[in-house]
């Protein structure tokens, strides 16, 4: 009859272990999976260039763990408590060596487009240095010299004296001319001695109306002298033999001379003598 009496309660007792069993797998597993999410999110927030490689690795390492702790905590439940416990050891282990690996291979792939990075900016300095050599080889590639003409026939009656003096009728004195006279009657017209863009349009207090047209290379004309110079505006792109305007007598300088145009050349801001470009 004793014996009878304690069966129920043996039973008792192993359905209260197998029902701490139970609870510690179940405990075990979810702290396993815990783990495992929080160390994703970690890693998830190292860099958004590799997010979708990590995102699938450890997604995927916790989706195996989580499987394979439910499979196992259901062919589990005649274990030990020590035995389950030393397994949910073991699985954390694996997990952190897993992830510790992940890690690895994200800091190679990191490192590796780090270099990828690198060499294009390398390239891109090289061939912005490639452009502008290019681009300054162009800009010193010199065009000819212009090919000037006579902007009037005539004589020359006073000629270019940068270093030397001549003799001024209306001045009475000797003076230096940066240009040279020649002789034409009054509203003959002026033509420009070559292509080039209308730089001025003035009324100069010593030499009267005066055009002044820029050439390539630094060289520019000046038409002085004129009794008009409405056929040009500033900014006009004349080509040579065009009209600039008329001979006059507006010069002050040169009021007792002749009717004549005073014809200046200049190369990169300094004076030349224009009958030795004037073909």
């Amino acid at each position: 009859m004793r014996r009878n009496r304690r069966r129920p309660f043996d039973e008792e007792k192993e359905t209260k272990k197998m029902v701490i069993i139970s609870l510690s797998v179940l405990v075990i597993a979810v702290l396993a999976f815990v783990i495992t999410f929080m160390v994703y999110s970690n890693f998830l927030k190292k860099g958004e260039q590799i997010a979708g490689f990590k995102g699938s690795s450890i997604t995927d390492l916790g989706k195996t763990n989580q499987e394979n702790s439910y499979q196992e905590a259901s062919s589990s439940l005649g274990k030990t408590i020590n035995e389950i416990q030393e397994q949910g050891t073991n699985e954390l282990s694996n997990s952190s060596t897993n992830v510790e690996k992940i890690a690895i291979n994200t800091s190679n792939i990191e490192k590796q487009n780090t270099n990828i990075i690198k060499e294009e900016k390398t390239n891109q300095v090289v061939n912005t240095n490639t452009t502008k050599a290019e681009e300054k080889e162009k800009k010193e590639e010199k065009l000819p010299d212009p090919t000037f003409v006579k902007p009037v026939e005539g004589e020359v009656v006073v000629n270019f004296a940068k270093d030397t003096l001549v003799y001024s009728n209306t001045l009475q004195e000797w003076i230096t001319h940066h240009g040279v006279d020649m002789k034409a009657d009054k509203t003959t017209v002026v033509k420009a001695s070559a292509e080039g863009s209308v730089k001025s349009i003035k009324n100069d207090p010593r030499y009267g109306i005066t055009v002044v047209v820029e050439h390539a290379n630094g060289f520019s004309s000046v038409y002085a002298n004129l009794l008009t110079a409405e056929f040009v505006k500033e900014g006009e792109t004349v080509k040579q033999g065009q009209t600039i305007g008329t001979v006059g007598n507006t010069a002050t300088f040169e009021i007792a001379d002749e009717s004549h145009l005073h014809f200046e050349m200049l190369k990169d801001n300094e004076y030349i003598d224009p009958m030795l470009y004037i073909k």
